[in-house]
Formats: structure tokens, C-alpha cells, sequence
């Protein structure tokens, strides 16, 4: 099969500009927009660099990155990281809930987001009225970034609150007059995107690009908005098609997850590839997580997302997920034992004995134990949450050695299932939110009071100052 590689065409350049240090620009000479968009073969590169945006946006300083900072399991120690995309000391902000409209890593969310959105929204102007020979694949093209432009306004809607919504490529003049959005309407929109790409999608089993966009994907995305607004019945029935599908199961080692040897699993439903060389993007993950300048596991360790001892102290004694996800210290490089907790998922011994610059870790953004998991928050039946136990080889709830004292409800035992499960995976913060947690369980984690208002983050000053009619999140005003 072949396998996306995702180069981004100057061609294809969004109007909010926004560069990144790890995708590959490659200008095409002698090549206008009026020219390209002519055939099967242009619009399967412009199909490409849209996918390469998806490395924006699951990016380590992203925005589904850095909202780990704003919950109970990651955070920075002040300074002590380095950052791409925005100022370093802007980043300990968003531990302590105490970030300015003028954060320049809220700035960068923004931006990076609505200038993918722009490089999208451009291939599905162009698809509409576009014949292809091949039956079907115009359709699936715009399916593919109708999925892409309805998660890109999930994650900004469940960041900032009402936002604008882009339904078309937007110049600059334009973008003026597009204003925030309720978020009951911004949801709307999402599901009619993803419904649309449900249904022209293919199957995971009928894929011909690795990583491509299927079927599964896009009712697993639709799955988690449902309930994300509060509609259990209709995310229960959408996950239930993808339980049904049988073209998804768990491994049986959760390890064998974050191995580089094992990618695009049966469990993977949608993920983002890297390789270990240096035409093609590679992993970020590890640099940015490990700690900050240890000098001996990377030559540059950005210090981003570092483990906390809530995580750390959730999971249940003998869960080999918290082995799988977290390591509690290193060797520096005089050799002396340093202990500090980060991540796991990402850490490939290969990379280090190799002393490689390239990673090729992927990133899952949607996989099956999320599935069942959020089956399980839809039905109230524990039977799927106690599959994804079964598969660590932890108690089932409900059984005697359950430790129902700490999760005394299904609803409570969900929560901590996902996060030993999904941890550190970019969920925590977005599910404590939909649960109605979060200002509970975020007031106890940072030793302040969380308010409601506080969990959206700031419009960026930028975009307020340029444009007075976009209004401000009420905290920050």
C-alpha cells in the first residue's frame, strides 16, 4: 500500500500564514493556483498536504498537546522547556491557569488550527463540480477533509468555546466578517461533516494509503461529539457500528501499542505516521516530552508534559500501563540516576543506542479501546470497560477485587479507566470537561479554585485587536 507522506505545496498556502519547523515545504516553479486542481493526479497531491496538516495540529506545542498542561497529569517546571512556536515562559501559564490574552502558545493554536483549516477548505471548494474517471473518489477525497475540518473545529470549539466557523476557503478581507459561533451551531456543523464522511469513507480493510481516513474514523470522531454534547443515545448507536464492524479489536499486549516494530495496528483507527529520515517528517514526541536538557537521552530535551504524581498515584498497583506510559527517571550523562517522571509511549531505546536524530514514533489519535470505552460512558454497561481491563489484566468491575471504595459509579470507574488507558494521549482535559469533572477534579489537582469560565482559553489578543467585532471569553475580559 501506498503510504501518505504528506508535503505540504506552497501552493496550497493558507491565508493565516503559519510556518512549522518539522514539515517539509516544497515549492512547485512555475505553478499558479488557477493551474493546479486539473487533475485526478493534482488533486491526490493537494489530498497530501492536507493530511500533512494533521502534523500541525497533533504537533507537541498543539493545541490537543497542550491542554494535557491543563489538566491533573502533565505539567512544565517553569521555564525549563523550549519551545517552536511561542515564547517559553508563556507555556507554565497553562499549568497554573493564569494565561493572558497575549499567550503566544494560545496565539499559535489559533492560528495553526484556521490555517489548516484554510489549506482544506481550499481542496473541498475546489473538489465541488471536479470529475474524476475513477468512480467514487471525488467523494471520498471530500469526505477525508470534510472529516479533517470537522476535528480541526472539535478541537478549537472544546478549547475556546464559540468560534468562528470556516465552511470555505477565506481571504483576509473575508475573514473580518466571520464571527464567533455558538457552539451548539459549530457542533452542528461538525456532525454533518462527519456524518457526509461516514458515508462516502471506506472500510479500514479496504484502504490503499496507510494512514488514510476511513469509515471507522469518522464514526469514532462522531461518536465522541455525541457525547461530548450531551447525546449518549446517538453515540451509542454510531459506536456500535464500529464495535460491529469487526475490522477493529485490541491488541493483546498494550506495550505492543507504542512499539515502532508494530504501527497501524488492528487497534489503530486513525494514525499519524512519521519516518526515521530526514525527507519526511519525524516523530517529535520524544524530544519534547523527555526531560529538559538531559543531555543524555536526546540531545535536546524540550521538557513539555511532564508526568505527574496524580497520574502516576491513579493507577491501581500492579497495572502494567503505568510502566507502558511513564518512566521514572534517567542516567545522565555522568551516569548518575536522576529521578523525574515523563512519558513512555514515545521512547524508543533504538533512537538512543543509535544516537539517530530522526524518530519515527506515530501518533494514534482515535484507537478502539477509546471506542469501548466511551460505548461503555454511553450505555452505562460495564461489559466494554471491563474488556479494556481484561486486555491489562486488571480486576473487572463489579468483581469482588475491584477497588469499588475509590470508584464507587460506573461513571466514576469510566473516568479512571480512561485515564490509565488514554493517558497522556491528549484526552484527560477534554474528558473531564464532557463529564462535568473537571472543575472538581482540576481545583484539587492545582491547589486553586477552577471556575467554569476558566476552562476555555483566552481569544488571542491578536485576533481581538485586528478584528473588534470577535468577542472574548468572559474570564479574560
Amino acid at each position: 500500500m501506498k503510504t501518505l507522506k504528506y508535503t505540504i505545496l506552497a501552493v496550497l498556502s493558507a491565508c493565516f500564514c503559519s510556518c512549522s519547523d518539522f514539515l517539509e515545504l516544497s515549492p512547485i516553479s512555475n505553478m499558479n493556483e488557477n493551474d493546479f486542481y486539473q487533475t485526478e493526479d493534482d488533486f491526490e497531491t493537494a489530498i497530501a498536504s492536507a493530511y500533512a496538516t494533521l502534523y500541525t495540529e497533533y504537533h507537541p506545542e498543539g493545541g490537543p498537546s497542550l491542554s494535557e498542561l491543563l489538566s491533573d497529569e502533565c505539567l512544565v517546571y517553569s521555564s525549563s522547556v523550549i519551545t517552536s512556536y511561542g515564547t517559553n515562559t508563556d507555556v507554565y501559564p497553562w499549568v497554573t491557569y493564569s494565561i493572558l490574552t497575549s499567550n503566544t502558545m494560545v496565539a499559535s493554536v489559533w492560528n495553526n488550527s484556521y490555517s489548516s483549516l484554510n489549506v482544506v477548505n481550499k481542496i473541498i471548494d475546489n473538489l465541488q463540480g471536479a470529475e474524476f474517471e475513477t468512480e467514487g473518489l471525488r467523494d471520498m477525497y471530500e469526505g477525508e477533509m470534510r472529516f479533517l475540518r470537522a476535528l480541526y473545529h472539535f478541537n478549537l470549539v472544546r478549547l475556546f468555546g464559540p468560534i468562528p466557523i470556516v465552511d470555505h476557503s477565506v481571504t483576509v478581507e473575508e475573514s473580518y466578517g466571520i464571527l464567533r459561533s455558538d457552539e451548539s451551531d459549530v457542533y452542528d456543523f461538525i456532525i454533518d461533516d462527519l456524518e457526509y464522511a461516514a458515508g462516502v469513507l471506506p472500510l479500514q480493510s479496504k484502504i490503499d494509503r496507510t494512514g488514510q481516513i476511513t469509515v471507522g474514523a469518522a464514526q469514532t470522531l462522531l461518536g465522541k461529539v455525541y457525547l461530548t454534547t450531551g447525546d449518549n443515545s446517538s453515540a451509542a448507536t454510531v459506536l456500535k457500528k464500529v464495535i460491529d464492524s469487526g475490522e477493529y479489536a485490541l491488541l493483546d499486549n498494550y506495550a505492543d501499542l507504542w512499539d515502532v516494530d508494530n504501527e497501524n495496528t488492528k487497534e489503530g483507527i486513525l494514525e499519524i505516521n512519521y519516518d526515521a529520515v530526514a525527507t519526511t517528517p519525524s516523530s517529535p514526541y520524544m524530544e519534547y516530552y523527555v526531560p529538559y536538557e538531559n543531555f543524555s537521552i536526546t540531545s535536546q530535551g524540550r521538557g513539555l508534559n511532564q508526568v505527574t504524581d496524580v497520574l502516576w498515584d491513579n493507577y491501581e498497583d500492579g497495572d502494567p500501563r503505568r510502566e507502558a506510559s511513564i518512566r521514572e527517571g534517567y542516567n545522565n550523562s555522568s551516569g548518575s540516576w536522576v529521578e523525574i517522571k515523563f512519558e513512555s509511549k514515545w521512547y524508543d531505546e533504538l533512537f538512543i543506542e543509535t544516537n539517530s536524530y530522526y524518530h519515527e514514533s506515530n501518533f494514534i489519535v482515535l484507537r478502539y479501546a477509546d471506542v469501548l470505552l466511551m460505548y461503555a460512558e454511553a450505555t452505562s454497561d460495564a461489559t466494554y470497560l471491563n474488556k479494556v481491563r481484561a486486555r491489562a489484566g486488571m480486576p473487572e468491575y463489579g468483581s469482588s477485587d475491584y477497588p469499588s471504595s475509590d470508584y464507587p459509579t460506573l461513571a466514576l470507574a469510566i473516568e479512571h479507566e480512561r485515564q490509565v488507558e488514554l493517558a497522556l494521549e491528549f484526552h484527560r482535559f477534554f474528558d473531564l470537561k464532557r463529564t462535568g469533572r473537571a472543575t472538581t477534579v482540576l481545583s484539587a489537582a492545582k491547589g486553586k479554585t477552577i471556575t467554569t469560565d476558566m476552562l476555555v482559553l483566552p481569544i488571542p489578543l491578536e485576533v481581538t485587536d485586528q478584528n473588534p467585532n470577535i468577542t472574548q471569553n468572559s474570564y479574560y475580559q
